[in-house]
């Protein structure tokens, strides 16, 4: 299956405490950090719910 990388852009300070654990769920924990994921449902989802914190990395 294909893999996608999510790097973080923007602070998680100030958001609500949902989209915080959203982004641990996803590993990601520093600014700049990029994690690479299995591409899923549920991982578009996520990535949805915080697509103002992070961008997806080609």
């Amino acid at each position: 299956m294909a893999t996608i990388k999510i790097q973080q852009i923007k602070s998680k300070i100030g958001y609500p405490v949902d989209q915080k654990r959203t982004l641990e769920a996803l590993g990601l924990r520093k600014i700049g950090q990029v994690v690479e994921k299995e591409d899923s449902p549920a991982l578009r989802g996520m990535i949805r719910k915080v697509h103002h914190l992070v961008t997806v990395i080609d």
